[in-house]
Formats: C-alpha cells, sequence, structure tokens
C-alpha cells in the first residue's frame, strides 16, 4: 500500500508517519507506533486489553516461526475485513491500536 493510502485508512485518528522497516513499513501517530505493514497486509498494535475484542472480530494475531521452529506471537493483529468498507469501524480499529501503544508505555 502506498503512503497516502496509509494516511487515509488512519485518517478517523489524525496524522501518522510513515517509515520504512523490516522490510515494510511502520506507522506512527504522535511518535508511537501504532500499525505495521508487513508483506502488504496491515497489522494493528494491541494488548492484552484490547487483543481480545480484535479476536472477537475475527482478526488474527501475526506470527512468525522462531527459534527451533517454535511460534513467535507478535503484539499486532490484521484488521477485521468489515473495516475496510466503513470509514467509521476503521476508525474504531485504529483507536484501538493507538491506545494499545498509549498503555504499552505504564
Amino acid at each position: 500500500m502506498d503512503n497516502a493510502g496509509i494516511e487515509e485508512m488512519f485518517q478517523g485518528l489524525g496524522p501518522v508517519t510513515v517509515k520504512r522497516m523490516f522490510g515494510g513499513k511502520g506507522i506512527y501517530h504522535l511518535g508511537r507506533i501504532i500499525a505495521l505493514e508487513v508483506r502488504d497486509e496491515m497489522l494493528l498494535k494491541a494488548d492484552e486489553t484490547s487483543a481480545p475484542e480484535f479476536a472477537a472480530a475475527g482478526a488474527t494475531q501475526w506470527t512468525y516461526e522462531g527459534r527451533k521452529g517454535k511460534p513467535v506471537k507478535m503484539p499486532y493483529w490484521s484488521i477485521p475485513d468489515e473495516a475496510y468498507d466503513d470509514p467509521d469501524l476503521m476508525a474504531k480499529w485504529v483507536r484501538l491500536a493507538y491506545e494499545a501503544s498509549l498503555r504499552a508505555d505504564r
């Protein structure tokens, strides 16, 4: 996704900064990372508070194969499909990602 598309996706939250990282992109709001684009998939930050809501909406947690073939779960989740067609719903999910980034500093 190009940067203009990413900015549009996050417009319900406010301005974002996009930085290249890990062969993908990191998306930041007010200096805090809130999302990653990895292999053309947008993943939103979640934590123990918001992850159950992502799971209930059918989102999947990002995992990668770690040492000895064990899966490593990362604090990033896919965006529920219906949010792509509904700007208000997308705004809800990106706000949850920002809130998770705020809690990470506590």
